[in-house]
């Protein structure tokens, strides 16, 4: 249970993180104001589930945050830019510090697949870095469908957003790839157990499969796409990057959890 509250509060930081970094003068206030009603569901969920699996009373954060995401959708309602953009600014920052408090307070069984490396501010931060990469692959491909309802609005905001998600995935494989020759550093010394299980290969494959290799590649195919320039095919690619990405970070929880 803790796992899934811990994805739903990066996950939905991700999706503040999206909403702040898009560019309102190209995009309208509705889609904020929908988008920001996914973050108050997620936040939601996860107070909810937090109440009786996390300690230390973190649920109070994400039902915050779920409070002010309702809130800036009454600001973008009115079409109150800079106060929802303040909005959702705060309900991912409330977010972000319920994934640390969880990062810091719930051990994990390897102490952290994502960053390898000692320390509870490392594990943040790849905690963190997690969470930006579903919620920004998911947010581009919100807004990739938001054409549909705005057909004149501009590529420029999706392609914007696209490279807004690769550049959060470039330090994910930095701290992944510090992660895998840490770990066989400290197997050749005897200090850690090598990976015998077939069930945690088959997640290694899927975390460097789908979430560092394959997530880029769709990205990258995602932004070639928009130079057409064809949004509906786009938006289908964004698709799988979604699926890619969830999956990927997904098993590296997985991975994190079992040690």
């Amino acid at each position: 249970m803790t796992m899934l509250v811990d994805f739903l509060c990066r996950f939905g930081f991700g999706m503040a993180l999206g909403l702040l970094l898009t560019p309102a003068r190209l995009v309208p206030p509705g889609f904020f104001r929908v988008n920001l009603l996914v973050v108050m569901g997620l936040a939601t969920f996860a107070a909810l589930l937090a109440r009786g699996a996390v300690p230390g009373g973190v649920w109070i954060l994400p039902a915050a945050a779920a409070v002010v995401a309702w809130i800036g959708t009454v600001l973008w309602l009115a079409h109150r830019i800079g106060a929802g953009l303040s909005a959702c600014g705060l309900a991912g920052g409330l977010l972000a510090v319920a994934v640390g408090l969880i990062a810091t307070l719930v051990p994990a069984g390897g102490g952290g697949e994502v960053v390898g490396v000692g320390g509870p501010v490392w594990k943040v931060i790849g905690h963190l870095l997690s969470g930006a990469i579903v919620g920004l692959t998911v947010h581009a491909m919100l807004l990739g469908h938001w054409y549909l309802n705005a057909p004149g609005m501009r590529v420029d905001a999706l392609r914007r957003m696209i490279d807004v998600a690769l550049l959060a995935w470039l330090p994910q494989l930095i701290c992944a790839v510090v992660a895998a020759s840490g770990r066989f550093g400290a197997d050749s010394l005897g200090a850690a157990p090598a990976v015998h299980s077939a069930t945690a290969a088959s997640l290694v494959a899927l975390r460097w499969l789908a979430g560092l290799i394959g997530l880029p590649i769709l990205l990258w195919m995602s932004r070639k796409t928009l130079d057409i320039p064809n949004t509906q095919s786009a938006t289908g690619i964004l698709y799988v990057a979604c699926l890619a990405a969830i999956v990927g970070e997904l098993a590296a929880q997985l991975l994190e959890a079992s040690g």
